[in-house]
């Protein structure tokens, strides 16, 4: 029997410009989901979690916090782009054409614009991807770049932070 690892992610170097990703876990919107995200950043904006409220509206129902379907969608891409990261450098140009709404399933995918060296620490790189968020119809429901800072193959704490077990 030989122990194989599971999948630890990139680093800089697997990171190549118009690398696609299609990340592999979809994930279906509950009115919980949208609820409690929207109460735990303090949104008061009744379109998200009033239903007679939102009813009223052109939508007809709630929509999902558009910050849950920000941190969703770079959730999905974690294990494809950020596994390895060093610091989030930033989003940029966010744009969200299509609402999202309760019982929703959104899928993601990312593209690689840049990788780059990092001048300040030679131990990291710098990746720029634009993000995708869609729907099960295949509507995009959400687009961004993001710049990251990511660790390089042997370096930062991936090789010596889990213990093995005792047999």
């Amino acid at each position: 029997m030989s122990v194989q690892p599971g999948w630890n992610g990139r680093f800089f170097e697997d990171f190549a410009p118009g690398d696609i990703y299609k990340h592999p876990l979809g994930r279906t919107v509950t009115a919980t989901d949208n609820a409690w995200f929207t109460q735990l950043t303090l949104n008061t904006a009744h379109l998200h979690f009033d239903a007679n409220y939102a009813s009223k509206t052109s939508f007809g129902r709630p929509l999902v916090n558009s910050c849950f379907t920000l941190s969703l969608v770079t959730g999905q891409s974690v294990t494809d782009v950020s596994q390895n990261v060093f610091a989030n450098l930033g989003w940029d140009e966010v744009r969200l054409p299509h609402p999202v709404f309760e019982g929703d399933t959104l899928y993601a995918e990312s593209e690689v614009l840049e990788a780059r060296a990092s001048a300040s620490r030679p131990e990291t790189g710098i990746v720029t991807i634009r993000t995708i968020g869609y729907n099960q119809d295949g509507d995009i429901v959400i687009s961004f770049r993001r710049t990251l800072m990511v660790y390089r193959r042997g370096h930062g704490p991936l090789a010596s932070y889990r213990p093995e077990p005792k047999r």
